[in-house]
C-alpha cells in the first residue's frame, strides 16, 4: 500500500490528525506550557476577578475584567497553536544530490589505473541584495541551503529563515511561524502585566474597604500575592524575550544570525530599514508550505550517475583484457596437465607390463583438446570445463585398436 509523505517522513517531527498538524520531537513540553498559562489565569478568575465584578460605579462594569482575562487567554493559546502545530518552513529533501553541481575527478593509482570519483563542492556563492553570500551544502537533505536557512539538529530538517528551536512550544521557529511566535511571546507579556495589575488593584481595594495596612490586605487575599509574584518572575522571561526580538526585527536579524554573524558584514545584508523590517515580518504574506504531508509518495525511477566516457571505456577495456589473459593462462595449464597425465600412464604400463586400458593421448590429439578447450571457454568462468562423451568414446576406441595391433 502506498504511504503518505508524513508516514515516511525522515525528520524527527511528530504528526497528528493524519498529517494535518506537525510538531517537533519535543512536543511533550507543550502540556507544561499550557499549564503555565491556564492555571494562573484560572486562579485569577476565581480568587480575584470574581470579587471585582461589583467594585465599580457601574454595577456590571466589573464583568469586563473577567471577560478580558478569558478572551485574552484564548487568544494567547491560539497563537501558541499557530506557532507549534504548523510547518515552520521546512525545505523538502532531495532524493539525490543535485546533478548539475556534481564534479567528476579522476585519480591515478600507483599501477597506472584511473579511478573516477564524483564530488560535490561544500559551499557556493550566491548574490543577495548585491552582496555575495556563501551557502553550504547539507549532506542530510542533499541540497544547498537557501540563504538564512539552517539545519535544525533537533528536528533534523533544513528550515528557511531559521531563528531557533524553542523547547517551550516544541517546534522550530522559522519563516512561516516567526510572526506567530513573536505575537505569542508579546501577548504572554501583556497577559502577565494584566494579571499583575488587576491583582495589585484588588489589594488596593481591600486596603480601602478595611481601612487597614498592606499586610492585612495581603493576608485577606493570599492568592493575589501569589499571582503577583508569579507574574513578576514570568515577566523577566517573556518580557526580556519580547524586547530582544523587537531588536532583532528592527535590524532584520534572526537569533541564529545574531550570535553567529554578529561581527561580520553578513548581519546587515538583509537590513532594509527599521520600518520596512517591521512591515516584512508583520505585513508580508505568509508563504505556503513547500511540503504536502498528506500527499501519496510517488516512486521515482533510479538515477544513474554517468561518468566521463573516456574513463569508463578505458576501465572496461582494462578489465576485459585482464579477464581474457587469465582465461588463456588457465587453458594452457589444463592442456599441460592432460599431457603429463598421459605420459605418466604410459610409463606405468611399460613398467608393470600388464594389459589394461590406458588413457593414451598423442600429441596431435592433445593439441586438438587444448585448442578446442581454449576456444570453448570464452564467456564461461575460468576453470569450468566440460568434456563431451564423444571425446571419451573416441579415446577408448583408439586405445582398443592399438592393443589389437600389438
Amino acid at each position: 500500500m502506498t504511504k503518505r509523505v508524513f508516514e515516511a517522513w525522515k525528520g524527527s517531527n511528530k504528526f497528528i490528525l493524519g498529517g494535518r498538524l506537525i510538531f517537533g520531537p519535543d512536543a511533550r513540553s507543550l502540556p507544561a506550557t499550557l499549564l503555565l498559562i491556564i492555571v494562573p489565569v484560572a486562579l485569577f478568575c476565581v480568587f480575584v476577578a470574581r470579587h471585582l465584578r461589583h467594585e465599580f460605579s457601574s454595577y456590571n462594569a466589573g464583568y469586563a475584567i473577567l471577560v478580558v482575562a478569558i478572551l485574552f487567554t484564548i487568544y494567547v493559546l491560539i497563537l501558541l497553536s499557530f506557532t507549534s502545530a504548523r510547518d515552520p518552513g521546512i525545505v523538502p529533501r532531495n532524493l539525490h544530490p543535485p546533478e548539475e553541481e556534481l564534479r567528476y575527478e579522476t585519480t591515478i593509482s600507483a599501477d597506472g589505473r584511473q579511478t573516477p570519483s564524483v564530488q560535490i563542492p561544500r559551499t557556493k556563492e550566491v548574490m543577495v541584495n548585491g552582496v555575495s553570500v556563501r551557502v553550504k551544502y547539507c549532506d542530510t537533505c542533499m541540497l544547498y541551503r537557501p540563504p538564512r536557512c539552517s539545519h535544525c539538529s533537533i528536528c533534523n530538517n533544513c528550515v528557511e529563515r531559521f531563528d531557533h528551536h524553542c523547547p517551550w512550544v516544541g517546534q522550530c521557529i522559522g519563516q512561516r511561524n516567526y510572526r506567530y511566535f513573536f505575537m505569542f511571546v508579546s501577548s504572554s507579556t501583556l497577559l502577565c502585566i494584566y494579571v499583575f495589575s488587576m491583582s495589585a488593584f484588588y489589594i488596593k481595594i481591600l486596603m480601602d474597604n478595611q481601612h487597614g495596612t498592606v499586610w492585612r490586605a495581603m493576608k485577606a487575599s493570599p492568592w493575589s500575592v501569589a499571582l503577583m509574584i508569579y507574574c513578576f518572575i514570568a515577566l523577566w522571561f517573556v518580557g526580556g524575550l519580547t524586547a530582544f526580538h523587537l531588536y532583532l526585527i528592527s535590524t532584520n536579524m534572526t537569533t541564529y544570525e545574531s550570535f553567529k554573524y554578529r561581527s561580520s558584514s553578513r548581519s546587515i545584508v538583509y537590513n532594509r530599514g527599521c520600518a520596512n523590517n517591521f512591515l516584512e515580518v508583520f505585513c508580508s504574506k505568509v508563504k505556503p508550505s513547500r511540503n504536502n504531508f498528506r500527499a501519496f509518495i510517488e516512486e521515482e525511477p533510479p538515477r544513474v550517475v554517468t561518468l566521463p566516457n573516456t574513463t569508463r571505456e578505458s576501465a572496461e577495456a582494462d578489465e576485459e583484457n585482464g579477464t581474457r589473459r587469465q582465461k588463456v593462462e588457465d587453458d594452457l595449464d589444463i592442456g599441460d596437465d592432460l599431457m603429463n597425465l598421459s605420459q605418466r600412464c604410459n610409463a606405468e604400463e611399460a613398467t608393470n607390463d600388464q594389459p589394461h586400458h590406458t588413457l593414451d593421448i598423442d600429441h596431435e590429439r592433445a593439441g586438438s583438446i587444448r585448442t578446442e578447450t581454449r576456444h570453448g571457454s570464452w564467456g564461461r568462468r575460468s576453470g569450468s570445463w566440460d568434456i563431451s562423451t564423444s571425446d571419451v568414446r573416441e579415446s577408448r576406441s583408439f586405445t582398443t585398436a592399438k592393443e589389437g595391433r600389438g
